[in-house]
């Protein structure tokens, strides 16, 4: 089920919580095999995390299990020396390197840059951090919530009255993860024609104020400071959540024609012509009179009924709904983004997980296998290493794998 996009492509995902294993999960979609080096005992933090406490205690995190799926587990402990030796060979055989380190934390154990290239010059080495590896804030911890905070990300969130706000979601973990997933994917076709190895430094920061490109150019290029707004659009109006009778209901009537459209159906033909609507601009400015007048006419119906009526209109326009209104309705099923797998919990059964959100030749790219179990797969892959039974067993011994 999984795309072959990436077919014989091997990643060693050394990578905790979220940016990392997010991005090194859109490579296994994409038909990477990913093999996900952990620290033996405890494993991605993730692991631990999520809304399932009994799942937590089993080492299989909601968090963890989100994306995860069809990786293979490794463990290594990293400072051992039978474990450095275990991952210079892992290295050796290796297409991708991706870790979510600190800065110089790899470094320190023996496999900074150039020792990684000399074991295997064809190397992709992705260090996906908070900040990036240069600069001051370097070797500044950093999760989701204070890169938003720092990026800017949270002052242009919510309403002037409760801003600073944090989005509703780790967005720019999420932001992270896709840079790195994009940047592996690219250098992997130029050692692919060249056989050149690269160094990616993927900087979270730098990925979220990239993801605001608009709100960034409104300061760069306009002039202005980004301010919150709620759920209006600065570059437009009537563009934002407008209050039914029954429910919320998003309008993006962008287009000159769009709102002319939108008066006529609520039967306010009146407001086209009016000079304080008339064009852009002046709805712009006028944007909270605009809202009460049309929200007068919405009210008079459910968000569900103007959104069959709209839907034929051509103005952009749809219902506010819940996370599992989202997920049961119609396109998502057709799209079929939400993947049954065999469960790793003891009790087993099945879960769901999200696939990739591209089609590829028309086909779905979902979750090929459910996420393992911490080291599930250790043995297995040292033997293909070439490691025989008992080195295998004395590494268990030493406590390196």
């Amino acid at each position: 089920m999984t795309a072959d996009l990436l077919e014989g492509v091997r990643v060693l995902d050394l990578t905790n919580v979220l940016a990392g294993p997010f991005a090194g999960y859109q490579l296994a979609l994409m038909g990477a095999e990913v093999i996900k080096v952990e620290p033996p005992g405890t494993g991605d933090l993730a692991r631990q995390l999520g809304a399932d406490p009994g799942l937590s205690g089993e080492g299989l995190g909601v968090s963890f299990l989100a994306q995860n799926s069809g990786k293979r587990s490794v463990t290594v402990d990293l400072k051992s020396e039978g474990g450095k030796d275990v991952f210079a060979k892992l290295v050796a055989r290796a297409d991708v390197l991706l870790e979510n380190f600190r800065p110089g934390v790899l470094e320190r154990l023996g496999f900074g840059w150039d020792r990684l290239r000399e074991i295997n010059p064809r190397l992709v080495y992705c260090a996906v951090s908070g900040f990036g590896a240069t600069g001051p804030m370097r070797r500044r911890p950093a999760y989701d919530q204070v890169v938003q905070g720092l990026s800017g990300i949270m002052s242009v969130t919510g309403t002037p009255e409760v801003a600073p706000l944090r989005v509703g979601f780790p967005v720019c973990d999420s932001f992270g993860g896709l840079a790195a997933a994009f940047a592996i994917s690219s250098a992997l076709l130029r050692q692919r024609r060249t056989g050149q190895g690269a160094f990616l430094d993927t900087s979270m920061l730098d990925a979220a104020l990239t993801a605001m490109g608009w709100v960034v150019s409104d300061h760069l290029i306009g002039g202005r400071e980004p301010a919150p707004m709620a759920n209006e659009n600065i570059t437009s109006a009537p563009s934002g959540t407008f209050e039914t009778g029954d429910g919320a209901l998003n309008i993006a009537a962008n287009k000159q024609e769009q709102y002319e459209i939108l008066c006529r159906v609520l039967g306010r033909e009146e407001l086209i012509s009016d000079p304080r609507f008339a064009v852009r601009e002046d709805r712009k400015r006028n944007r909270d009179a605009l809202r009460a007048e049309l929200e007068t006419s919405l009210k008079e119906k459910s968000a569900a009924e103007w959104d069959e009526i709209l839907l034929e209109t051509g103005v952009p326009a749809a219902p506010v709904v819940s996370v599992p209104e989202a997920l049961a309705s119609e396109q998502i099923a057709h799209r079929e983004l939400v993947t049954t797998v065999e469960s790793p919990a003891a009790a087993g059964g099945a879960m769901r997980v999200l696939g990739a959100p591209t089609r590829v030749d028309g086909a779905r790219v979902a979750a090929g296998s459910r996420p393992p179990r911490l080291g599930e797969h250790t043995d297995a892959v040292l033997r293909e290493l070439g490691f025989a039974e008992p080195e295998i067993a004395r590494l268990r011994e030493e406590k390196a794998v």
